[in-house]
């Protein structure tokens, strides 16, 4: 009768090599697939970033050797626009005119007036920036705003008549195609206070600019206290300036349009603490980069140092700002000589006593 009992097989030395060969592939194998695996996964997050930055680019990306500068290269094209060497072409009135068509044209004149009164100026939210609080009243005479941001087409009629510099990214000094009716940018504080000269009208103060944003009720946009994205240009969701007729649903109080979005507008204020504020003194001291050394400059390294001279107030946020930055009691600011293609303005004109419209 067989046994079921089977007696155990010694494992030679030569077997037991070869499965320690075996095994040690085997691992070898597992942490080159997991490492391939890894390899992998990272690429095709890169490739998602990657779509994803490209879906947020403002321009052809082809285009990328055109717009990458060299160090300095921004002061140099500011240089030569100021001395007016690259504006070869200048607009003839008759041009500017046939830009739009009469009934446009007065549509962009179109002022709001706002009544004489106090109003809740500033924020005592918990979490909003320092510059913005405390909430205030501050007690305004009536005024005229204009409806609109000015636009590119307005601009153009100023620098026709006056010869004023085109603003730097107008090409041979024109207006670029099909943006007429966006708001001119690329301007600085001294650029707007011209035009506002020029129009007969002047910068609104800070107080004024917020009161026609917020109206009678403190309210934290132009149409109410819910941030609404379908009625406004903010956080790059176009990825540029747009028609300043664009968002009618952003209408303020009074009729005012685009003053949360589209571009920072500049305000006649220089950037100094609300009465009461507990905000930092150093954060309104004006400031300018300097490199301490050779090295510093090679590796464009600055020290932020105080100089005399304050900045000016923006306002209302850009179509680059977080929507929170568009609230109509936030502050922004910037020295007056700067431009950049997120910075605009509006003007306002003065109501002679007794003439206020009802």
């Amino acid at each position: 009768m067989a046994t079921l009992y089977q007696p155990r097989k010694e494992i030679c030395e030569e077997e037991r090599a070869r499965r320690r060969r075996y095994l040690a592939a085997t691992l070898v194998t597992c942490v080159a697939l997991a490492m391939l695996g890894g390899t992998v996964h990272v690429l095709m997050l890169g490739a998602d970033r990657l779509a994803y930055m490209k879906g947020k680019a403002t321009f052809d990306l082809a285009e990328v050797g055109q717009r990458v500068r060299a160090a300095g290269e921004d002061l140099a094209l500011n240089q030569r626009n100021e001395h007016r060497l690259d504006s070869s072409v200048k607009f003839t009135i008759g041009e500017v005119e046939a830009m739009l068509k009469p009934e446009q044209w007065r549509e962009l004149a179109t002022m709001v007036t706002v009544p004489a009164g106090d109003f809740r100026m500033g924020t005592d939210r918990e979490r909003s920036d320092a510059q913005d609080r405390p909430e205030h009243r501050v007690d305004v005479a009536a005024y005229h705003i204009d409806k609109y941001p000015v636009t590119n087409a307005q601009y153009a009629r100023f620098v026709a008549e006056t010869d004023h510099r085109p603003p730097l990214h107008w090409e041979n000094g024109r207006v670029p195609p099909g943006q007429e009716l966006h708001p001119v940018t690329m301007v600085s504080w001294y650029d707007a206070a011209a035009y506002a000269s020029w129009a007969g009208k002047r910068l609104p103060n800070e107080a004024e600019w917020e009161k026609a944003a917020r109206g009678p009720d403190g309210r934290r946009w132009p149409w109410g206290d819910v941030m609404d994205a379908g009625r406004l240009n903010t956080y790059y969701q176009v990825g540029s300036t747009t028609e300043v007729t664009r968002y009618p649903g952003g209408a303020s109080y009074y009729g005012a349009m685009d003053m949360a979005g589209n571009v920072s507008e500049w305000v006649a204020t220089d950037f100094q603490p609300y009465a009461g504020s507990n905000a930092p003194k150093e954060l309104f001291q004006g400031k300018i980069g300097v490199a301490n050394s050779a090295g510093d400059r090679a590796m464009k390294v600055v020290d932020l140092v105080p100089v005399q001279g304050f900045y000016k107030v923006l306002r209302g946020g850009s179509w680059k700002s977080d929507p929170f930055s568009t609230s109509v009691y936030h502050r922004n600011f910037s020295w007056p000589h700067y431009a950049s293609d997120f910075f605009g303005f509006r003007c306002v004109k003065d109501i002679a006593a007794g003439m206020e419209a009802e």
